[in-house]
């Protein structure tokens, strides 16, 4: 029995199915850790962790009939077979439950997620490098190919290894430390001893004389490391970031080269190992002689396996025995695991049938709509790359293409290599692209002048299409969207004189939230909450957006204030009730779980104004609405 089996079977056969913290504290001593370990990891009160604990070992020892305690539990169960009437109760206890209650895919699955599939020897050789001085791992893969999710195994088996483990995400970099390399590796170092809770001491190092890479070198060399007594492993997240900047990147790169190459005989750097992940969308040429990108451990990630699907779909409880299905959906998606994920996700919730998902997959109505509009716009925005793959997806042969753009190609998951010859990577791409890149019979000009106009009208418009574009990190409506889209709606309704309302949701204290329980848990929160605001926003001519990095805007087309304010107050007790835990020991918290403020604003538009003034006065309620002691809404006469 597995602890995911023991998990499922408690909660069908309790009167009360298991709180989070105990099955929190179940998974933790599956895996060995002590009580001291769960209580700093979790940030829990010891006493408090151990009482739980003893309680589940008398619920274990009452249910399983023998004497159960943190030291023989996995000894005990994992031996154990589920009979089929166990089997069973999981089923109907798997059906029965809300499927709301399923995170939405696109976030990184938790270590304790069973919707984690392994891809062996992938982690495997990873927690083997990591083991070796001064190594270096490198994980690259296309955009939702599970690279967050790998290396949040790779940071939990370095924990058990009892090594010091620190991730350093480049996007919570500010654009101004991009500005110049003095100002990028100082915000590099101190985010570093402030993660090791070491006292910061850039000025004693730095020295402008002999510049800023080797006074950052002897900062880590004769202080950083120093004061660590046991291997450091430093994740390096979205690297692709840093090549948005290539003066920085061709500074930093080679940099982070010669310190790896520094731990082959030098033994204070040899207690540093990396694990660089960057997305293979973006591509800066840099000398590959200077980069650390043609050195350490390359892996890419590959897509799942036939079996590792049918498993996937075992994991979502689906009756997955019929062989046609896995081979139908692997020809769709290409073994893609984000894509697989959002399938079984809405199979699941019967959202939609196996037939229809297949059928209105490649179309506006199919599932895939917001992540295929996404890679259209990639596509396009290099017009030799959109050429390029209409070569691939118009031809019945494997298309020989300039060796570099089949690289791009390949890089973004859209083609695989077949020799020298590409081939779309599935069948989803192929129908996607082939209806909105290559023009239907009806609709070819033979006018050469006019279609070489239609291309360059094309170029031309190539912006105000990316001002459609979604927020790639929670798939919401980008900033621009909302505020076009808001202005929008003001000077249509004005026309017809109905209702405007909007509702600003800002999260109370995220940012202390993301700094105490790390920036993993702060995108996982960030992403419920995009969930929370997409299952209750549900006409189609309303719109979420992520506003701000923790604010989100609702626009509500022909909704009064009451209706808004019923909207704003599902929102807030929704999101309450995901119970995201925030951390007890800071006072002055409206509630001991993640809580939403929100300010809502409503009013006929006029089209004498602009739409600033409604927005103006959703942000003062929203600012009354924190003022007042947040977790609540505030609305503001127009």
């Amino acid at each position: 029995m597995t602890i995911y089996e023991l998990v499922q079977l408690l909660n069908a056969t309790q009167k009360k199915p298991l709180t989070s913290l105990q099955e929190w504290v179940l998974h933790q001593a599956w895996e060995g850790k002590t009580y001291a370990r769960m209580a700093a990891e979790g940030n829990y009160v010891d006493e408090y962790l151990r009482k739980t604990a003893s309680e589940l070992w008398v619920l274990l020892s009452e249910f399983l009939g023998e004497t159960i305690t943190k030291y023989n539990f996995r000894a005990t169960v994992e031996p154990r077979k589920l009979t089929k009437t166990q089997q069973q109760l999981i089923r109907d206890f798997s059906y029965s439950t809300n499927s709301s209650s399923l995170e939405f895919p696109g976030a990184p699955l938790a270590i304790n997620s069973k919707f984690y599939i392994p891809r062996p020897p992938v982690e495997e050789l990873i927690y083997e490098e990591i083991t070796k001085p001064g190594s270096l791992v490198r994980i690259k893969a296309p955009r939702k190919m599970g690279k967050s999710s790998l290396v949040l195994r790779v940071v939990a088996h370095a924990d058990s290894l009892n090594y010091c483990t620190v991730s350093i995400d480049f996007r919570q970099a500010d654009r101004a430390v991009f500005e110049h390399i003095d100002k990028f590796l100082r915000w590099f170092s101190a985010n570093l001893c402030l993660e090791l809770e070491l006292e910061s001491k850039l000025d004693n190092y730095w020295n402008e004389e002999i510049g800023s890479k080797v006074s950052c070198t002897v900062y880590w060399q004769s202080y950083l490391l120093e004061q660590i007594q046991t291997p450091l492993l430093l994740v390096l997240n979205e690297v692709n970031r840093i090549f948005e900047y290539p003066e920085i990147a061709q500074e930093f790169l080679p940099l982070l080269r010669y310190w790896h190459e520094q731990g082959k005989y030098t033994e204070v750097w040899q207690k540093l190992r990396f694990v660089v992940v960057y997305s293979t969308e973006i591509y800066v040429p840099i000398k590959l002689n200077q980069s650390p990108f043609n050195i350490g451990l390359p892996l890419k990630l590959p897509p799942f396996t036939p079996e590792q699907v049918q498993e996937l779909a075992l994991r979502y409880d689906l009756d997955w025995t019929d062989q046609l299905k896995t081979k139908r959906l692997m020809t769709l998606l290409g073994g893609h695991p984000y894509l697989l994920q959002l399938a079984f996700y809405h199979l699941y919730r019967q959202d939609v049938a196996f037939k229809e998902l297949l059928q209105q997959a490649a179309t506006e109505s199919g599932i895939y709509e917001e992540y295929l509009r996404y890679t259209l716009a990639t596509v396009q925005a290099e017009p030799e790359l959109e050429v390029a793959l209409q070569q691939v997806i118009k031809s019945e042969e494997p298309v020989k293409l300039d060796p570099e753009l089949a690289y791009k190609l390949e890089s973004m998951g859209l083609v695989n290599m077949d020799g020298d010859r590409v081939v779309p990577s599935c069948e989803l791409y192929r129908l996607y692209f082939g209806r909105k890149l290559l023009p239907s019979q009806e609709e070819i000009v033979t006018n050469d002048s006019l279609t070489e106009n239609f291309t360059q009208l094309e170029k031309e418009n190539l912006e105000l299409r990316r001002l459609r574009d979604i927020d790639d990190f929670t798939q919401l409506a980008n900033r621009r969207y909302f505020e076009q889209y808001l202005e929008q709606q003001w000077q249509k309704l004005a026309k017809e004189t109905s209702p405007l309302s909007l509702i600003l949701c800002d999260i109370d204290f995220f940012k202390i939230y993301n700094k105490t329980q790390g920036s993993e848990a702060g995108d996982n929160c960030l992403r419920q909450i995009a969930e929370v605001l997409r299952q209750l926003v549900r006409k189609s001519h309303d719109v979420v957006a992520r506003y701000q990095e923790d604010e989100f805007g609702i626009i509500l087309p022909n909704a009064n204030a009451n209706i808004a304010c019923e909207v704003a107050e599902r929102i807030r007790e929704k999101v309450k009730s995901l119970a995201i835990n925030h951390d007890p020991k800071i006072g002055g918290l409206p509630a001991p779980v993640l809580t939403v403020s929100l300010g809502v604003a409503s009013t006929i538009p006029q089209s004498n104004i602009n739409s600033d003034s409604l927005f103006r006065k959703a942000k003062e309620a929203l600012s009354q609405a924190k003022t007042l002691g947040r977790n609540q809404i505030n609305f503001q006469e127009f």
